[in-house]
């Protein structure tokens, strides 16, 4: 399986890390409802077909992104940035000693 990294490129799974499920809305930190927090941590859903996740590019630039993967097919139908959601490309840098 590739996953298609806004910076690098697309890359082998071997240079990523699975960091959960992107679907689930986290409580408040400082909220003390024992349910709420059971929830998150446990509650599950066996998505069978598209489903967003965390993946961070742990071998190569460590960004983190929002992979929206078919759960059937393995194929990647989506990756962005997980900060903004939306895929920004890194600016170009100007060689040193290069005409503009």
């Amino acid at each position: 399986m590739l996953i298609t990294c806004p910076y690098c490129g697309p890359r082998d799974l071997a240079e990523f890390s699975y960091q959960g499920d992107a679907n689930r809305t986290r409580p408040d930190p400082a909220s003390t409802d024992p349910e709420a927090w059971n929830a998150y941590v446990y509650d599950r859903a066996n998505t069978a077909g598209d489903h967003r996740e965390y993946w961070q590019h742990s071998g190569g630039c460590r960004v983190h992104l929002a992979v929206t993967r078919n759960t059937l097919t393995h194929e990647i139908k989506d990756v962005a940035l997980a900060r903004d959601g939306a895929v920004k490309k890194p600016s170009a840098r100007r060689k040193t000693g290069a005409k503009a």
